[in-house]
């Protein structure tokens, strides 16, 4: 058995070698045709995109990616060419968010917002939502969610949250068409119908938010700042937009050691339950090395991620394959 992994992948490499007769680490963006023609398995992230191109007359039946995100997956080809696929749902809800509720601690503490009692709005309430959800609960936030696909009684529609909401945080999958698209979702009629200068948080995919027109309503003050994590264009992203939100990261949100092995947990059983192998035991992540006190902040700070993209843009693919390890609070899981 052969299996082709994306080297970034961390944690994994004793359990996949367990398995496999022979596996094989590229650089995500460099996994080509020839690499998989006569692999059973490919193990990726989300910078291989796995279409007819990479896997057509290859040997691959099954193709994990150790992410929760699968828009680099062409489904309807994997499922036509009788390719077996799977993601990892819910793997870094925590990871994200403590990113969340750090980056909401330190708009409290730089920039004066008071969280008890200021609103929340949550756009997308599936895994990571509805842990932010708990987040802003501990924090004393009022919580307004809303997700049309869900369709929940207690939810609420978009424009109630352009109205309401103190800060407004987005965690939905990226889609083109359909009538629950999130393409430019936060547009420039969306940054228009704003009320109250809210702040932006994103750490869904970059695209959900139109970098440009959030640069203007920045600049306008319709919109106070901003967190983000994901952008558009990445790893070539907008300079200007790096330079003018309050917290900008390479794509790290989800980064936690835990996120990480929990993802490579489940890579594993799944790999086991398609190709009927004796399971080789879990994972666990490792520590990170240092004291922790209760508050959040001691656990994670983003300001340090942001800081290191901040001076020197070019390194995002670099901090984002870099990114030390990083433990979650346990209120956090």
């Amino acid at each position: 058995m052969k299996i082709v992994v994306d080297d970034k992948i961390p944690y994994i490499r004793e359990k996949l070698e367990k398995l496999a007769d022979e596996v094989v680490y590229l650089r995500g963006t460099d996994i080509k045709a020839v690499d998989v023609k006569d692999a059973d398995a490919l193990v990726v992230r989300t910078r291989t995109r796995c279409d007819e191109q990479l896997l057509k007359g290859s040997n691959v039946r099954f193709v994990a990616t150790a992410t929760i995100g699968y828009d680099h997956l062409d489904t309807h080809y994997l499922e036509q060419a009788g390719i077996s696929w799977t993601n990892c749902p819910g793997c870094n809800a925590g990871s994200v968010a403590q990113y969340v509720e750090t980056s909401l601690l330190l708009i409290a503490r730089e920039r004066g917002l008071r969280l008890q009692g200021a609103t929340l709005g949550v756009v997308g309430c599936g895994h990571v939502g509805s842990k932010v959800c708990d987040v802003a609960h501990r924090l004393g936030m009022r919580v307004l969610v809303c997700d049309p696909p869900l369709g929940r009684a207690d939810f609420v529609e978009l424009e109630t949250i352009e109205r309401e909401a103190d800060v407004i945080t987005f965690h939905v999958p990226l889609t083109r068409e359909g009538p629950h698209a999130t393409w430019h979702m936060a547009d420039v009629a969306f940054f228009g119908r704003l009320v109250r200068a809210p702040y932006i948080i994103n750490t869904s995919r970059g695209e959900v938010v139109d970098g440009t027109a959030l640069l203007d309503a920045l600049r306008s003050g319709k919109v106070a700042d901003a967190v983000l994590d994901v952008w558009e264009h990445e790893p070539q992203i907008d300079p200007q937009l790096l330079e003018r939100v309050m917290i900008g990261t390479p794509h790290i949100a989800g980064y936690s050691a835990d996120g990480k092995v929990n993802a490579d947990n489940m890579v594993i059983d799944a790999l086991c339950r398609h190709f009927h192998l004796p399971h080789p035991g879990l994972i666990v992540a490792p520590s990170d090395g240092r004291q922790h006190g209760d508050n959040p902040l001691d656990w994670y700070n983003p300001m340090a991620d942001s800081r290191q993209l901040k001076a020197d843009a070019a390194l995002f693919e670099q901090l984002r394959n870099e990114y030390p390890v990083r433990r979650e609070q346990y209120d956090c899981q």
